[in-house]
């Protein structure tokens, strides 16, 4: 196996959370938007992760279930209605008061920013151990 196989691991993974991050920060920052330009209210939105798999290591054969790394493939919009209020004063509000506001949980969205900041954090220690290890081993050398 490469020897910096594992420091490209730790990066991908530092990338995909990253992504999640993104997300979350979007859903956040739009939990109140009404008006999108695809018109309606902001749709809450998850990233889509997926394994990628291994290649041979040096002739080899790791095995079919091992996995090098993880990337993000899609990025789903929330199909779930959006949350309905009673504001008939507001400009979005329809025909009956009602505004529809997007479906967006800050409770659950601080949650999954907690999740991914120790996931990204665990691929930092990750990248950071590799690195201390290199570094050592270069001392012995010296």
């Amino acid at each position: 196996m490469d020897i910096f196989k594992s420091l490209q691991i730790s990066g991908s993974g530092m990338a995909a959370q990253r992504k999640w991050m993104d997300t979350i920060a979007s859903n956040l920052a739009n939990a109140r938007a009404t008006r999108t330009p695809e018109g309606g209210p902001y749709r809450r939105r998850d990233p889509v992760f997926q394994a990628e798999p291994a290649e041979e290591a040096g002739g080899i054969a790791i095995g079919p279930s091992a996995r090098t790394g993880v990337k993000v493939v899609s990025i789903n919009v929330d199909t779930a209605p959006p949350n309905k209020v009673f504001e008939p004063g507001h400009p979005d509000a329809d025909a009956d008061g009602n505004v529809a506001y997007p479906n967006v949980s800050v409770v659950e969205e601080m949650t999954n920013m907690i999740a991914a900041s120790r996931s990204y954090e665990a691929n930092v220690q990750s990248f950071n151990a590799f690195k201390n290890m290199a570094t050592r081993a270069l001392d012995l050398f010296r």
